[in-house]
């Protein structure tokens, strides 16, 4: 898992930087409606920030569920995801009235939140106890 980790994550650091200075022309390849390029860039500008955390939460969780521990993945995406992240982007969109940057920065915030958190919990190995 370690391995794979890091090697997803010098994949998905890769990605966020070409996110992060190439998004106009990303963004373009789809529409040439300015407003919606400058949704989408402004999305995958923070995108780019957490990125490659994220890319540590897609080898982690499912070195979870490989192990026979499929609780864990589960709980944490009803946590992160129900619980944390469309709570979060809806109050930051709506009552702070931050639109739709309030929907990208409550996915940042949680993406990463639960990759930092599931990294956490895959490294106390407690996934080793799972009887399938």
């Amino acid at each position: 898992m370690w391995r794979i980790g890091w090697m997803n994550m010098a994949f998905t650091l890769a990605v966020s930087v070409a996110f992060f200075f190439l998004h106009d022309e990303f963004v373009a390849l789809f529409t040439d409606d300015a407003q919606v390029v400058a949704i989408g860039c402004e999305w995958l500008a923070i995108l780019a920030y957490s990125y490659f955390v994220y890319g540590w939460w897609m080898v982690s969780v499912q070195a979870f569920n490989g192990a026979g521990d499929t609780m864990t993945p589960t709980r944490i995406n009803l946590v992160f995801f129900w619980l944390i992240q469309i709570p979060l982007a809806w109050a930051l969109a709506l009552p702070l009235g931050w639109a739709h940057s309030g929907v990208f920065w409550g996915v940042f915030i949680s993406e990463t939140a639960v990759g930092l958190f599931t990294l956490w919990l895959f490294s106390r190995g407690r996934w080793k106890t799972a009887q399938v």
